[in-house]
């Protein structure tokens, strides 16, 4: 017998397997714990509704994401590349065909009728933005980013930031994750006011 976190697992990769057949979310309970291989009593042992099932699945993916993006922050040497992992980063998801799938299950229609996905958005958006708001302090301190004004600037950085990782995700996406990546990130760096010296130094192409 499985254990819990290995029960509710099971669960969670079987609701993204029928959502992604369906699209959206339109999977029943029973069609997820039928390719779970579980009974109703093992779900509910775990969550209260399909809508408390999708609300976990977010807010797990969310905190990984989360998690990724400030564990490169806090490694990276300068808060310029501490920027730049961050913007590389989130545009990456949009080519990567697992997460990518995921994200379009969790912001489809009915995935943003689950009560209390609201809340649950606004939650990791607040999340995102004092994450970036730290990068910004240490660079306005160092004087990397002389112009920034930290609280403010990372909510207009993680919006632009979406806009351009929307534009991504649509089908009709002109240009590739890394072109995306390098105008944003371009973009950003003229805004907070980075020098000649920083952006050269600091926001030179990946490999």
């Amino acid at each position: 017998m499985p254990t819990e976190s290995a029960e509710r697992e099971r669960i969670i990769k079987a609701a993204y397997r029928c959502l992604a057949e369906v699209g959206g979310a339109g999977a029943s309970v029973g069609e997820i714990l039928r390719t779970a291989g579980l009974g109703t009593r093992a779900f509910y042992r775990h969550f209260d509704s399909k809508d408390d099932l999708l609300l976990a699945m977010f807010r797990r993916d969310s905190e990984r994401l989360l998690t990724e993006l400030q564990s490169a922050a806090a490694s990276a040497a300068t808060p310029v590349e501490a920027l730049q992992g961050w913007v590389e980063a989130m545009l990456r998801l949009t080519s990567e065909a697992r997460r990518r799938q995921h994200v379009r299950i969790l912001s489809s229609e009915g995935a943003q009728r689950t009560a209390g996905y609201a809340a649950e958005r606004a939650r990791v958006a607040a999340g995102q933005e004092a994450a970036l708001a730290q990068i910004l302090h240490r660079g306005r301190q160092d004087g990397s980013f002389p112009w920034a004004e930290p609280e403010s600037d990372a909510r207009f950085i993680r919006a632009v930031i979406a806009q351009a990782f929307d534009e991504q995700m649509a089908p009709t996406a002109s240009m590739s994750a890394t072109e995306a990546a390098a105008r944003v990130r371009d973009f950003v760096l003229r805004a907070l006011g980075a020098t000649t010296t920083v952006a050269a130094a600091g926001w030179q192409e990946r490999p």
